[in-house]
């Protein structure tokens, strides 16, 4: 979120609309290697949040559709044509579907900026660099992951050997779609596993466009499914089927907790879970309050319209320092560039939907009854444009117990907490329900690390917001997540059984000699 933005070249914004006129949108599911449209023909709308208007319609999938796909996934995992592939085969066909999303990648990305509302320039990075090499990075790693040999005597040899699990349903969310499907589909396919994936009903696009490139990629027909309707009911379905082995679901704590209960009274498949969030964003009274730091803290809050599990909203900053901090904050977040998603100069779109938008404001309105400081208020002529727009909203001296200093917004609120010590910054952070991501600034190493240790959350960065990358896992405690994990080697862990095979061996007459 650059205040000084580029000068827009004349055709950026005309190139981007004219590739919008011309994309084929889907309107279909994908089972079994090919569309297909709803059994009982029932549809839903997609919505383009930052107009309001219908981009076209969708199969609601009911019983028989998931059926359907599930019976698919089944009959590709038992048949074995990716299951039991050579480990270079599966390499070598993830490796030409990353290269298939990057041909493609600016197609998808206007696609996504369509659906989802998400800013043009961040649906670019995260699709021509970040998604393709997912799929590249769990690709090469395919002919590279061992079993291994336990220590035994002679009498036998013990092998521990690891295997995909079989059927995996992924469920995702609307805020970050393509990436949050490779981050679930690469490795689940790297392992072996057939899926289908439950995209979120505002934002399906994209996710049945890569299941058809799948299909390029030389994946075998039926190993990718996507089917798409809302979560109370095509979720369900996925949830409670008795066939699918595993679900990997990110999303609300609440829906999380129905997986939970939808595997117990099914089949007890296995769940991993990457749910809310209440990140805190730490200013240790030695930080310097730099412009990169301003630019940290605002980017933690509202990137991607604060649409993301892992915001840190609620930052804690020492009392001395308060007010030079929400200065510096709120001119930054004043100057933040809200309009059309799909010119390169816009740095924040609108809410995904109207009543997501309702809910925020909602939320905003709680922070002012509540007694909390408004420095920034939402700006009525960003409300009043056509979609979902809200802009950033910036409140200071928040009290720990008030509302919106507990709930996890999942919009454009940043609020300041004022502590007198390191000790209450630590005990305020901690004092939440969730437990995926926080920040730290310090200019001292035994500071940070002893915040990084401290803090109950599956993620912590020092001096900079960042949720890794590829290499390092993802993941929540407490009410953000279950013991599963997104990117890393530890990912593969969610799609895998192990299994351990002992030989009793007997020892040839003369080895007794």
């Amino acid at each position: 979120m650059s205040v000084a933005l580029p000068p827009l070249a004349d055709t950026q914004l005309a190139d981007n609309q004219m590739i919008a006129r011309g994309l084929r949108l889907p309107d279909r599911a994908f089972i079994d290697g090919d569309w297909a449209a709803s059994t009982n023909g029932a549809v839903f709308e997609t919505i383009n949040p930052a107009t309001g208007a219908v981009l076209g319609t969708l199969p609601h999938c009911g019983p028989e559709d998931v059926d359907r796909a599930v019976a698919a996934a089944r009959r590709a995992f038992r048949a074995g044509t990716w299951s039991r592939a050579a480990p270079e085969a599966r390499k070598a066909a993830l490796l030409r579907l990353a290269a298939l999303i990057r041909r493609d990648g600016r197609d998808l990305a206007v696609m996504e900026s369509l659906e989802s509302g998400k800013p043009v320039t961040d649906c670019l990075k995260e699709i021509t660099v970040e998604v393709p090499d997912i799929f590249q990075w769990y690709g090469e790693l395919i002919d590279k992951s061992y079993g291994h040999v336990a220590p035994t005597d002679d009498s036998a040899c013990a092998l521990v050997v690891r295997e995909p699990i079989g059927v995996v349903a992924a469920v995702l969310p609307w805020n970050f779609p393509l990436l949050m499907a490779s981050w679930k589909l690469a490795p689940a396919l790297a392992s072996g596993c057939s899926m289908i994936v439950k995209p979120a009903e505002e934002t399906s696009l994209t996710t049945l466009r890569l299941a058809e490139l799948a299909i390029e990629a030389g994946i075998p027909a039926g190993v990718l499914n996507v089917v798409t309707g809302p979560g109370e009911t095509t979720g369900r379905l996925i949830g409670q089927h008795g066939d699918i082995d595993a679900v990997s679901f990110t999303g609300s704590t609440e829906v999380g907790r129905l997986f939970l209960q939808y595997a117990g009274s099914s089949n007890l498949k296995t769940v991993g879970l990457e749910m809310g969030g209440k990140s805190p964003f730490i200013v240790l009274d030695d930080a310097a309050l730099t412009p990169d730091l301003i630019d940290n803290a605002v980017m933690a809050a509202f990137w991607n319209g604060g649409q993301n599990c892992s915001a840190n909203m609620r930052q804690i900053v020492a009392r001395s320092r308060q007010e030079e901090y929400v200065d510096k904050i709120t001119r930054r977040a004043a100057a933040i560039v809200i309009g059309d998603p799909l010119d390169p100069r816009t740095e924040m779109g609108p809410m995904i939907s109207m009543q997501h938008r309702r809910r925020v404001q909602g939320l905003i309105d709680k922070g002012v009854s509540e007694g909390a400081r408004a420095m920034l208020a939402p700006r009525g002529e960003v409300a009043a444009l056509p979609g979902s727009f809200l802009s950033p909203a910036v409140f200071a001296d928040l009290d720990p117990m008030m509302t919106i200093a507990r709930d996890e917004i999942f919009g454009p609120v940043l609020g300041v907490l004022p502590v007198d010590s390191a000790a209450r910054a630590l005990e305020i952070a901690n004092g939440t329900d969730y437990g995926l991501h926080a920040t730290v600034y310090t200019r001292d190493i035994d500071r940070a690390l002893y915040f990084a240790r401290r803090l109950a959350c599956g993620t912590v960065s020092v001096n900079g917001f960042t949720e890794g990358d590829i290499k390092t896992p993802f993941g929540g405690y407490r009410k953000s997540g279950s013991l599963a994990r997104d990117k890393g080697l530890e990912a593969m862990s969610q799609y895998q059984q192990v299994k351990t095979i002992w030989l009793s061996l007997t020892l040839p007459a003369e080895a007794g000699a």
